[in-house]
């Protein structure tokens, strides 16, 4: 059977529910950044408190944006009922003060903990430029893909449990830095990222009807993967072999 035909016999056969959930998960086994070297690196206790920092530092790029692209989500949807279950991401990332911190603060707490500068943290200029790309491609990708497919590309959220606990274990046993109080970030989110991504994985099953739509979201949740990819290999390619660019973070000793 040629390419063409399958697309076309795949556009008028679209996944039944079950299908549609089993090929947006098996993204996770084969590209999630769990896989990635780096990772391997930070979690076995491998890298200087410098190249810690430096990951750190870069990933509140990342964790700034959450919000941001979460606002531009809910911005274009008439949807209120989406608009109220949406809003608890910003929350859980910006905070309800008093009663609620936040996790982009929780992230400051383990930047001060490295001894970063909260204001050189938060103005980011001391992050890789491959970081400031990947994660502006995100808020992107959110705001110009169709709104179902935009949802999608938080499914990466399916496969965060495993890895957050395998960091809090890594970093606790192998890092003297660090202690449960600058593991709080991660600790929260093993009961947030799973309660978001129920969520998100009913509403893309419901809402992405044809097989067009369903193969535009599993490619989102690839290209999402590819977006936290990406970062990690700026980290490796600067920081373990230490091609750092100009202007970025420079721990010392490099």
């Amino acid at each position: 059977m040629n390419e063409f035909v399958r697309k076309i016999e795949a556009a008028d056969n679209p996944w039944n529910p079950a299908e549609f959930e089993a090929a947006l998960r098996a993204v996770g086994p084969e590209r999630y950044h769990d896989l990635h070297p780096f990772h391997k690196l930070l979690h076995g206790g491998k890298l200087s408190k410098g190249q810690v920092a430096a990951w750190a530092l870069n990933r509140y790029c990342y964790q700034e944006a959450i919000p941001r692209k979460d606002a531009a989500f809910m911005s274009r949807t008439h949807d209120r009922a989406l608009r109220r279950e949406w809003i608890h991401r910003i929350h859980d990332h910006d905070g309800t003060p008093p009663e609620e911190e936040g996790g982009i603060e929780r992230w400051l707490v383990l930047t001060d903990c490295l001894g970063l500068d909260r204001d050189y943290v938060t103005g980011m200029k001391g992050a890789l430029p491959a970081t400031r790309f990947a994660v502006e491609a995100y808020v992107r990708f959110v705001v110009e893909q169709p709104l179902v497919v935009a949802a999608a590309s938080s499914l990466t959220e399916l496969f965060a449990p495993s890895i957050h606990r395998e960091r809090i274990a890594g970093m606790l046993a192998n890092y003297g830095f660090v202690n449960d109080d600058v593991m709080a970030y991660f600790k929260r989110r093993l009961s947030q990222a799973p309660r978001d991504a129920t969520f998100a994985l009913e509403f893309v099953k419901t809402y992405a009807t044809t097989r067009e739509l369903q193969d535009a979201c599993v490619e989102a949740v690839r290209f999402k993967c590819n977006v936290l990819w990406a970062q990690l290999d700026a980290l490796h390619h600067a920081y373990v072999v230490g091609l750092i660019p100009p202007g970025a973070y420079r721990p010392e000793g490099m």
